[in-house]
């Protein structure tokens, strides 16, 4: 796994809006006393859903000043765990799985579709809707290849549907998540034997 750096472009600075504040101070007080900064993958959550899907500096900053906890321990962890943005990414932030199963059932095409559709990974396209990158296992195995746009899933894709999911979301509509066959959640698919 390569490095994760923070952006080089960065906001000058970050807080908490006054709900937010509020809901972080109430996240703090499930905590005991001297634990609070067992809330900082909450809170740095909250700081990049705030930021429009990413975590500035100035967000990690402010999370570790409210946990009193030291900048470095924040951003080991906000640079640690994948789930954390570090650059600005686009409206629809496509997590595309590109481990064993996904891959054994086509996901190198849809990987083609979103070099072809939005750039390179972590590329933000100019009308800011779409940025992807390749990930780890999702835990959707069963219903490979799938892809994670925002917080939803959509499983079972072939080149067709996960172009008709993007156009969709291109579109200002909102595709059905989940599987994009015949399939029922995780359940065995129609036709498919035992």
């Amino acid at each position: 796994m390569t490095p994760r750096r923070l952006a080089e472009d960065q906001p000058a600075s970050f807080a908490f809006t006054a709900d937010n504040l509020a809901w972080a101070k109430d996240r703090i007080a499930k905590y005991p006393e001297g634990r609070q900064a067992s809330a900082v993958i909450s809170l740095l959550w909250r700081a990049q859903e705030q930021s429009g899907g990413w975590l500035p500096q100035k967000a990690i900053e402010h999370v570790a000043e409210l946990l009193g906890m030291a900048r470095i321990r924040v951003l080991e962890v906000a640079t640690f765990y994948t789930m954390f943005n570090l650059a600005p990414v686009g409206k629809f932030h496509v997590q595309l799985c590109g481990t064993t199963p996904c891959m054994l059932r086509g996901s190198d095409a849809l990987k083609k579709i979103c070099h072809d559709r939005i750039g390179e990974q972590l590329h933000v396209t100019a009308d800011g809707k779409f940025s992807w990158i390749e990930v780890e296992c999702l835990g959707a195995c069963v219903n490979a290849p799938m892809a994670q746009i925002n917080y939803d899933y959509y499983e079972d894709l072939t080149p067709a549907s996960f172009t008709n999911v993007l156009d969709e979301l291109a579109a200002g509509r909102s595709p059905k998540p989940g599987p994009q066959n015949d399939r029922q959640l995780s359940a065995r698919s129609a036709g498919r034997p035992r």
